[in-house]
């Protein structure tokens, strides 16, 4: 507890990314489960509620009791759920969101090349000249000799 040593995971970037990855659909399918047991409980309810007890049983909307409609909607969320979890995500999970991001750098990178292959084409750089060399301070003109020649 007070000792100095820190305690490092040893699992790299990448296992715990895909830990996360795991741990995040297996929420979603716990989740997933739980809906439709809460679906069940409460499509029992509501048929108890019209059924046994009788509650607004002269309410029938379109011809049928309004526990029909009302499990029919929560079913339709329900399917919806599973759609959800099970063929979207599995589609567009993280792999298809890392595959295009890759695609899009790549994209990007290209474009870029084109673009910056084009400026050189269009208006290339100019021709490095060579750096002229200082005049050797000896040779140089003074002031009070204009007359010397500087190659002498």
């Amino acid at each position: 507890m007070f000792s100095k040593k820190k305690n490092t995971s040893k699992i790299d970037y990448e296992q715990r990314e895909l830990y996360e990855n795991a741990r995040k659909r297996t929420k979603e399918k716990k989740r997933l489960f739980q809906h439709f047991v809460i679906f069940l409980i409460g499509a029992v309810f509501l048929i108890i509620l019209n059924v046994v007890i009788g509650y607004k049983e002269d309410f029938q909307p379109l011809g049928y009791n309004w526990f029909v409609w009302a499990v029919l909607l929560w079913a339709l969320i329900l399917l919806v759920h599973f759609f959800n979890v099970f063929i979207v995500n599995s589609f567009m999970g993280k792999d298809w969101e890392a595959k295009q991001v890759d695609r899009l750098v790549k994209k990007q990178k290209e474009k870029i090349a084109s673009l910056q292959e084009k400026v050189e084409r269009e208006d290339p750089a100019p021709i490095k000249k060579e750096p002229q060399k200082p005049i050797d301070p000896s040779k140089r003109i003074k002031p009070d000799d204009p007359d010397t020649p500087i190659n002498s």
